[in-house]
């Protein structure tokens, strides 16, 4: 995800945590000056989980806000 600045990109990484919790499905995360990026898996099934894609779609949801 591209921002225009490092507050926007740790705004928007303060809002994928509150969701994470919600949902209890924590993905990794890294962000710095004007990128977030997120990676989704469900480590249990070394893989993609039904869960991670309900996960991204609430993402992009905020993200298109």
């Amino acid at each position: 995800f591209i921002f225009k600045n490092f507050k926007n990109s740790q705004n928007f990484i303060d809002k994928v945590g509150e969701i994470s919790e919600k949902e209890n499905h924590h993905p990794d995360l890294s962000f710095g000056w004007g990128y977030a990026k997120i990676i989704i898996t469900t480590h249990a099934i070394e893989g993609l989980s039904e869960n991670d894609f309900i996960l991204a779609a609430k993402i992009d949801q905020i993200f298109s806000v």
